[in-house]
C-alpha cells in the first residue's frame, strides 16, 4: 500500500476529499516525526507506539575489503506494534 492508497482509503472512510485526506496525513506524520525528534515517545492505544532505539558504537567488518571499521552511535526510529493490531492480522 501506497501513500496515495492511504490517501483514497481514509478519504473514503472519512467522507472528505482526498485533499483533506491529504493534509490528515501528512500531519499525523510531521507530528510523529517531531515527537520522536524531540526524544519522545508517540503512543496510540491499540495501535501501537513509535519509540527511538539507540545504537551504541561499535566494530564491523567491510565485506568487500575484510577490513575492520568502525561505526558510530546513532540512534534509529522503531515501531512496535500494539495488542489489537496484532490480533487483528492473524
Amino acid at each position: 500500500m501506497t501513500k496515495g492508497d492511504i490517501v483514497s482509503e481514509m478519504a473514503q472512510r472519512a467522507n472528505i476529499t482526498k485533499a483533506a485526506a491529504e493534509k490528515a496525513l501528512n500531519a499525523f506524520v510531521d507530528g510523529v516525526t517531531t515527537s520522536l525528534k524531540k526524544g519522545e515517545k508517540v503512543s496510540l492505544v491499540g495501535f501501537g507506539s513509535f519509540d527511538i532505539s539507540e545504537r551504541a558504537a561499535r566494530s564491523g567488518r567491510n565485506p568487500r575489503t575484510g577490513a575492520t571499521i568502525n561505526i558510530p552511535a546513532s540512534k534509529a526510529p522503531k515501531f512496535r506494534a500494539g495488542k489489537a493490531l496484532k490480533d487483528a492480522v492473524r
